[in-house]
């Protein structure tokens, strides 16, 4: 497809679909937020912490183990995940488990993983 085929030949602007669209248009200060959301999606090894987490709830060393990767490393990206609240954490004596932080998150690695595939 030429960059000719992928553009309008005229310029005509269909007011009523525009007017449509603006009107159910998210803000900017929301499809920012989803911009930044997709940025912390767009790290392979977060996605990958977030795909072992769809399996079960693990600790920082079971994490480490599953990425084959160090503590610092994992721990880091744990980080980053907790504060975009896309995972959430639990204490047990000494150990500190994880898990997705609720089901829109499950969904959205289910959804990506799906699209992938096909």
């Amino acid at each position: 497809m030429t960059q000719k085929d992928m553009c309008c030949q005229e310029t005509h602007v269909h007011n009523d679909v525009v007017h449509n669209v603006l009107d159910h248009l998210e803000n900017e200060e929301i499809l920012f937020d989803v911009a930044e959301l997709f940025k912390i999606f767009g790290d392979s090894t977060r996605i990958r912490i977030l795909s072992s987490l769809t399996q079960a709830e693990l600790c920082v060393c079971d994490i480490c183990s599953v990425l084959n990767m160090n503590k610092s490393a994992v721990s880091h990206q744990l980080r980053i995940l907790r504060q975009s609240k896309l995972v959430k954490n639990r204490r047990s004596g000494k150990e500190v488990y994880y898990s997705l932080a609720d089901d829109h998150v499950l969904q959205i690695i289910n959804i990506a993983i799906e699209h992938v595939k096909e």
